[in-house]
């Protein structure tokens, strides 16, 4: 299914509206963008649109934890108030929305599949017959297929084929990542939303949507890694080629640190997650030892609050963060793919904000890292400019590649996915016919 036909089509390019929830740990975004086909001259690879956001809304999130829906009824509410807020400053009622997943044990598989083309030119059919067939394989119990993506595709021999259609050989091959995730904590992300009235359109992988936000398309081409530090997970993408080869998470985040702070401060979580603001550093600073911190402690109702050096509390920050960029580290080399990254790694999320945390990311990870911001989307507010954004700006822009995407899921899964007729089904006939 093509969501948008070829770039150069401009009779597959018409406007239309898009809206996004990123349902996180930390915080519940919605965003309402309008879609305007870019100009011919202004093509960037692989953007056939200009986005233009038009309604956002934020909350603080509730009922979720580590990425997983833990209560319903309360990220019900908080979905339905930043859904709300988004509504009514873009002046339009939304039913239908493209929603991020984080949880459920994301795990990123190579499939490989040829199919006989006998000569003939391939088409549109055979590549959604090759793509059929690779994803088959990934399908188990218990388990989703959240996106199933050719990475490159094989005519006879010759490898490496970007767009085989139109060209001729005798077999059609493809190789393909397929990401799966749980199915039960995708079933109650679905249920907190449809409790809410909305309908989820798809659902895409938090790494993935991250990495289309925060890298830039030199880093997409020579391949680079995306590591989204959020509230309650971090998950990690690579790229390479301009695909997206590789996704992981890890149920570790900023909350970790503010939680380690509060027990070894003793003090409450929210004077912790503010003195991590003010003053959390992954770095330890050569007047650190004389700095000193005031400090509230729990259940003290007298004024005076307690004196530390700010040593103590980096130590406590620095010993979470180099224990999480560890796990990501042996993440990455064990994925396979750390020579596609090389040099290049780009932090983003809410969490990645945290002073020092570049320089530990570089010393640990032994690569170039910089603060990714979400790119290419106008509209945004100053205050969601930052990289606590990018995953719901991410998801802005993922309509747009997801052309060659094959959706496995439709009659197999219990999840009411496109093309089950209905709201959803004319959503995607939509996005179909638009653009």
């Amino acid at each position: 299914m093509s969501w948008l036909g070829s770039p150069g089509d401009a009779a597959s390019r018409r406007s239309g509206t898009l809206t996004v929830l990123d349902v996180g740990s930390s915080k519940v975004c919605c965003m309402v963008a309008k879609l305007k086909p870019c100009d011919d001259g202004k093509l960037l690879r692989g953007r056939s649109h200009r986005i233009q956001v038009i309604g956002i809304g934020h909350q603080k999130s509730q009922g979720v934890k580590s990425g997983v829906v833990v209560d319903l009824d309360r990220a019900e509410h908080a979905i339905r108030l930043s859904v709300d807020a988004a509504e009514r400053m873009a002046g339009l009622t939304v039913d239908s929305l493209i929603v991020n997943m984080t949880a459920g044990r994301l795990k990123s598989e190579a499939f490989s599949a040829t199919i006989n083309l006998g000569g003939h030119e391939a088409d549109e059919a055979d590549i959604k017959r090759v793509l059929g067939a690779g994803a088959k394989q990934a399908l188990k119990a218990e388990r989703e297929v959240i996106h199933s993506l050719p990475v490159g595709f094989s005519l006879d021999a010759e490898r490496g084929v970007r767009d085989p259609r139109g060209m001729v050989g005798d077999a059609l091959g493809v190789d393909m990542h397929v990401l799966t995730g749980d199915a039960a904590p995708m079933r109650n992300l679905e249920l907190s939303i449809n409790r809410s009235h909305l309908s989820v359109e798809r659902m895409v992988a938090t790494p993935y949507a991250s990495g289309l936000a925060a890298l830039v398309d030199d880093e997409l081409e020579m391949g680079a890694a995306c590591i989204d530090m959020g509230g309650g997970t971090t998950t990690i993408s690579v790229f390479s080629e301009g695909k997206f080869v590789h996704g992981d998470a890890i149920a570790i985040g900023g909350n970790h640190v503010t939680l380690d702070m509060a027990k070894g401060l003793s003090t409450s979580l929210d004077a912790a997650e503010r003195l991590k603001v003010m003053h959390g550093s992954a770095l330890p600073g050569s007047a650190d030892d004389r700095d000193l911190v005031s400090i509230q402690p729990i259940g003290d109702d007298g004024d005076v609050p307690l004196q530390i050096p700010r040593s103590v509390m980096t130590r406590i920050v620095r010993a979470r963060i180099d224990e999480t960029l560890e796990l990501l580290r042996d993440r990455l080399n064990k994925s396979g793919y750390g020579n596609a990254v090389g040099k290049r790694v780009v932090l983003t999320g809410g969490a990645s904000q945290l002073a020092g945390l570049p320089e530990a990311a570089r010393r640990i990870l032994g690569r170039n890292v910089r603060i990714g911001r979400p790119l290419g989307v106008a509209g945004l507010p100053e205050a969601a400019k930052g990289p606590a954004f990018s995953a719901a700006v991410g998801l802005l822009i993922y309509p747009q590649m997801a052309s060659f995407e094959s959706h496995p899921a439709k009659g197999i899964s219990g999840l009411k996915m496109t093309g089950t007729g209905g709201k959803l089904h004319r959503m995607s006939q939509w996005l179909r016919d638009s653009f």
